[in-house]
């Protein structure tokens, strides 16, 4: 009789384990899930805002770039206006 009672709380107790063990994997992978998720929507928001950033500072370089070529081209007409290059030359007589 005392074996009976023995194993019939030992089932009990190895059947209540399983049962919690089951619950607590289906709570872990739930909130798991969850994290992960979250974690990946804000690595893909961190993401597009650093492209998005990217593309706004290659925007600006290349309109510089342009402003800095037109202000070269500029100057450079302008001393040929002023002044140019001093020329060597001798006069011929007919």
């Amino acid at each position: 009789m005392k074996s009976k009672k023995l194993m019939g709380g030992l089932l009990k107790f190895v059947i209540i384990l399983l049962g919690v063990g089951w619950l607590l994997g289906q709570l872990i992978r739930y909130f798991l899930r969850t994290k992960l998720a979250k974690f990946a929507r804000q690595v893909n928001e961190a993401a597009w805002s650093n492209s998005a950033l990217s593309n706004k500072l290659l925007v600006l370089r290349i309109r510089l770039m342009w402003i800095l070529s037109l202000e070269r081209k500029s100057k450079s007409v302008k001393k040929d206006i002023e002044g140019g290059e001093y020329v060597d030359y001798e006069e011929v007589k007919e």
